[in-house]
């Protein structure tokens, strides 16, 4: 019997341990879960008896350690600071490892004892970075195995609410972290277009979006993620003269979060002081200059050059920023003060649904003849159905658990630290990944004369 250990129940594991215990008979199975919390843990095992649950603190060594020896695959859910803790143990005791977290230089220098040990640790394996990696990289691979240069890639990918008949004028709410919402965009923003390097400063990231067009479900916006150009390498896209990734979100969205950036409430390098006694509306106007004699609506308004009757002003109002509530924390930067306050309008309800979007744009064309261009668009819409099993978990948790039956029937044998981005890795869970409702949909756009 193959054993699996996951560590971390949090609100992705949902899909991805229901996947393996629905498996477990027929490819003789078993599945441990350990979390800080084992009440967690047990009310998603629900006494299956291919399933176990465990409380587990992964910085209790010798638990850990004996844990993984026991085990043949590992799959590490916890934040991605402990990845690195996690592979080490995995390399000491040679068992394959999997996570939908982002691949780090700490891991990488695990890569060359997993490959002497012919283990695998599959990173990124989840849905941005995982299904982004493994459908572009099907597109890629067989335009140029039919011949054809590739001139430019867009790739874009949204977290959203599913169309709704509620009055919430951001068609918006948080499906996942928080924290990286409301501090999307800082640092560092290139891509490269047209052969030109392009760098976005985050006071101007959110004016500069590009529109995007998903048949069946209408338009959206997409503003650009922060390093583009590392999956030149990653994707082989060297010579590519465009080359940009960003997020999706409904028409606008970034107008109105751009609001929230000028006026400072995103800054998250400082803490406030007395955010303990502080109401919204107050921390709202901790921003503003002083007028005793104009509202803090009026002075907003006046500040950010904003219509007091606009749509911009009526999606602020909506936030809940003027209002005399108190935010509810004792600390804090901006950022987490602003948080806190959007966590009471974004939070889904049980009749929330989410949506996940995935767009790729392929621009392609023969080799010598760079004039005569091509354009391929591939999408992936998945809908949630609940604020529990949401779109957004399954996404996440099905690669990772279609990945780790496949290993274990020994169908992917790839060794060292790796992404999916190789055709022996994407082809079968993508396969797998139709069966259960998450496939693309590809039409190649024709420019009328």
């Amino acid at each position: 019997m193959k054993q699996i250990f996951l560590i971390g129940a949090g609100r992705s594991s949902n899909y991805l341990i229901n996947f393996l215990l629905n498996e477990a008979e027929a490819h003789d199975l078993q599945l441990l879960v350990g979390d800080m919390d084992r009440g967690l843990a047990e009310s998603k095992i629900k006494d299956h008896p291919h399933g176990k649950a465990i409380q587990f603190d992964i910085q209790d060594e010798e638990q850990a350690g004996k844990l993984i020896e026991g085990t043949d695959l590992v799959i590490s859910m916890l934040p991605a600071k402990f990845h690195s803790v996690v592979g080490k143990i995995c390399l000491e005791k040679g068992k394959n490892l999997l996570t939908a977290s982002y691949n780090t230089p700490e891991m990488m220098e695990l890569d060359n004892g997993a490959r002497d040990k012919g283990i695998l640790f599959l990173m990124e394996m989840g849905l941005d970075p995982g299904i982004d990696h493994m459908s572009a990289m099907k597109v890629l691979d067989e335009l140029n195995e039919q011949g054809y240069v590739i001139h430019a890639f867009e790739t874009f990918t949204g977290g959203l609410l599913a169309p709704h008949d509620n009055d919430n004028p951001w068609d918006y709410k948080f499906t996942w972290n928080p924290r990286n919402v409301v501090t999307a965009g800082q640092g560092i923003v290139k891509f490269v277009q047209e052969g030109r390097f392009k760098y976005i400063p985050y006071y101007r990231l959110f004016r500069r979006t590009e529109r995007i067009f998903i048949p069946g479900h209408g338009y959206f916006e997409g503003y650009a993620n922060r390093d583009s150009l590392k999956y030149r390498e990653i994707y082989k896209l060297e010579d590519v003269k465009t080359l940009y990734r960003g997020t999706l979100r409904r028409p606008g969205f970034s107008r109105a979060w751009n609001n929230l950036i000028q006026l400072g409430a995103t800054d998250d390098e400082y803490q406030m002081e007395g955010v303990g006694d502080m109401t919204h509306r107050e921390f709202t106007n901790s921003f503003l200059p002083f007028n005793p004699n104009d509202s803090v609506e009026l002075k907003l308004a006046h500040y950010l050059n904003l219509d007091m009757e606009g749509e911009e002003m009526y999606m602020l109002q909506w936030l809940g920023l003027f209002d005399d509530t108190l935010v509810g924390i004792d600390e804090g930067s901006p950022a987490v003060v602003l948080e806190h306050i959007l966590k009471k309008k974004w939070t889904m309800t049980p009749e929330d649904r989410d949506m996940i979007i995935m767009f790729h744009k392929f621009i392609y064309h023969e080799k010598g003849n760079p004039e005569e261009t091509k354009e391929l668009n591939s999408h992936m819409v998945v809908l949630g159905e609940d604020d529990v099993n949401t779109s957004m978990a399954k996404t996440v948790g099905l690669p990772l658990a279609v990945a780790a039956k496949l290993i274990l029937q020994e169908k992917i044998d790839a060794k060292g630290v790796c992404l999916p981005i190789t055709r022996e890795i994407y082809k079968p869970v993508l396969e797998e990944l139709e069966k259960v409702g998450i496939s693309f949909h590809e039409r190649k756009i024709v420019e009328e004369d």
